[in-house]
């Protein structure tokens, strides 16, 4: 990967504050990187428009907004806000150039497969920590879709805009300073109980520390996240896999999760933590991306009864 040079700006805050150019040896499908977008009037850090991706995002230097436009095997990404520079850093991480899909060894025909039908799908590594806490605690123990509509209100009231011309869906994640600062009955309104509360709150009040876990190893990650009360091992896993790209950072604990490993691996329509990591066990080291590619490879059919959807508001 080749880097073009950077520009600043002291124009007006809608004038851009930095321009760069990214090049990589593989092309890139950024929507594919970052994950799915959200449906209409979705907020989010990251928003997609066309051949766009908008990233907002929070840095040591001071907020930031990026657009980043993908074109075959370059990126040119232009940015305003103080954290310009240092988010543009992030950049190649954030489109994947960290991985290593190659660094997958099929041990059997199902996982040769996925291989041919998804040869290049990276991980991305976003290098940050508090962006990913309040919308995983959403997602602890809930349905997909009570988690979106409580992280959705929780970005509605407390998110920030970010700075320069940034789509109006857009947001910086709710300040941390702010959310330590909140009582657990103000998320009640979002559908979020007590317990994932005091998650987020606990979390908060530690954030400036814990952020430093974006730099050091996946394992020694999790084990600082899951100091915290309220942190268990399917959120600190999830967070790390965002936060480092790392392909071993396997999730348990899901509802989900283990049932579509051991109906692809193994035919086997429901599955627990245990089966599902003697499966993956021969893939350790890639055992997240191979949970990834048996979420897209489909469910099994669906038997038994699924979670119920929770409303808090009315408890």
């Amino acid at each position: 990967m080749r880097t073009g040079p950077g520009s600043a700006s002291t124009a007006s805050t809608r004038s851009p504050d930095l321009r760069q150019r990214f090049e990589f040896d593989y092309p890139l499908d950024a929507g594919r990187s970052l994950g799915r977008a959200g449906g209409k009037g979705t907020l989010g850090p990251v928003l997609y428009s066309g051949p766009h991706i908008w990233r907002a995002q929070d840095t040591p230097s001071g907020e930031a907004t990026l657009r980043i436009t993908r074109d075959g095997h370059n990126a040119e990404v232009i940015g305003w806000g103080p954290g310009a520079s240092a988010a543009a850093a992030g950049v190649p991480a954030l489109l994947g150039s960290r991985d290593e899909p190659a660094a997958l060894v099929p041990h059997d025909a199902v996982v040769a497969g996925w291989v041919r039908r998804w040869p290049a799908r990276r991980l991305t590594a976003t290098g940050t920590i508090w962006e990913h806490v309040v919308p995983t605690v959403c997602g602890q123990k809930v349905p997909g879709l009570n988690a979106r509509h409580s992280w959705q209100g929780i970005l509605r009231r407390w998110g920030r805009r970010p700075p320069g011309p940034a789509p109006d869906a857009l947001r910086l994640p709710p300040a941390a300073e702010l959310m330590a600062s909140l009582a657990y009955h103000e998320f009640h309104r979002f559908d979020v109980e007590r317990r994932r509360a005091e998650a987020i709150i606990a979390f908060a009040r530690r954030a400036s520390t814990l952020e430093g876990a974006a730099r050091v190893a996946p394992q020694a990650a999790r084990e600082r996240l899951q100091a915290v009360r309220g942190i268990g091992p399917w959120t600190a896993s999830i967070i790390v896999l965002l936060c480092h790209g790392d392909p071993d950072s396997v999730i348990v604990g899901d509802y989900q999760i283990p049932s579509y490993v051991t109906w692809h691996l193994a035919g086997e329509r429901r599955g627990d933590d245990d089966r599902m990591l003697e499966l993956l066990e021969p893939y350790r080291g890639q055992r997240a991306r191979v949970q990834a590619l048996a979420k897209s490879a489909g469910a099994p059919p669906r038997h038994g009864p699924r979670m119920a959807l929770q409303d808090l508001q009315h408890r």
